[in-house]
């Protein structure tokens, strides 16, 4: 069975801590929450506050995906807000290894797990060298920066690639839904973002359920 984190960007934000608990009954395995700063991607989102917020109000595990520019700086704001799990983007950092490997160690030293992200144009070999340091890889089915755009298919022989060599957890985040969940499970994703298609279902427990059985 697959694991669901619902993209909270796709939540009502005038009603966000009771969007956040209806996805847990809902079925949700954890939350993902999309960090976005206006320079590593063209809009802006949420900061900690609001993570702290979200934590507060729903006792599921926080994926804190951070679209930023200078994830170093925000890792220990992030963590105390209370995510479990922090990603960042190889192409955040210059795909600089070495900056990455500290990231990492950074992340670990908080108690966290880290996973690098990845976007649909940058070749895996990017991040090959970092594998065996995190604990999970977010390979990016969109172009990072808005919720609802529509699902990339060329971006499953990446994931077919990346499964034969990595065997922890892969999550899948973009235009995700009914349709395509089946499509990334068999390339070897195990865990799938989706923002529209859970928040604004008509059942989200049923849109939950076809993406954890896809």
């Amino acid at each position: 069975m697959n694991k669901v984190g619902p993209s909270v960007l796709a939540a009502d934000f005038r009603n966000l801590a009771s969007e956040v608990k209806k996805a847990k009954r809902a079925g949700a395995d954890f939350l993902h929450i999309d960090i976005m700063d206006g320079n590593f991607v063209p809009n802006i989102s949420i900061g900690p506050d609001i993570v702290t917020k979200i934590n507060r109000a729903c006792d599921l595990p926080i994926h804190a995906h951070l679209m930023i520019s200078n994830p170093e700086s925000f890792i220990e704001a992030f963590s105390s807000a209370g995510s479990d799990i922090i990603s960042f983007h190889i192409e955040a950092v210059k795909y600089d290894i070495e900056k990455s490997k500290r990231i990492i160690r950074a992340i670990k030293r908080l108690g966290k797990r880290p996973a690098i992200a990845i976007n649909p144009l940058t070749p895996l070999k990017r991040i090959i060298s970092l594998l065996k340091y995190v604990d999970w890889v977010l390979v990016m089915s969109v172009n990072p920066g808005f919720g609802g755009q529509k699902f990339m298919e060329s971006v499953l022989p990446k994931i077919k690639s990346l499964r034969k060599i990595y065997k922890k957890d892969i999550e899948i985040d973009g235009g995700i839904n009914n349709k395509n969940a089946k499509f990334v499970v068999n390339a070897g994703a195990n865990i799938l973002a989706a923002g529209t298609y859970v928040f604004k279902a008509k059942n989200m427990s049923q849109a939950i359920r076809c993406l954890k059985y896809a």
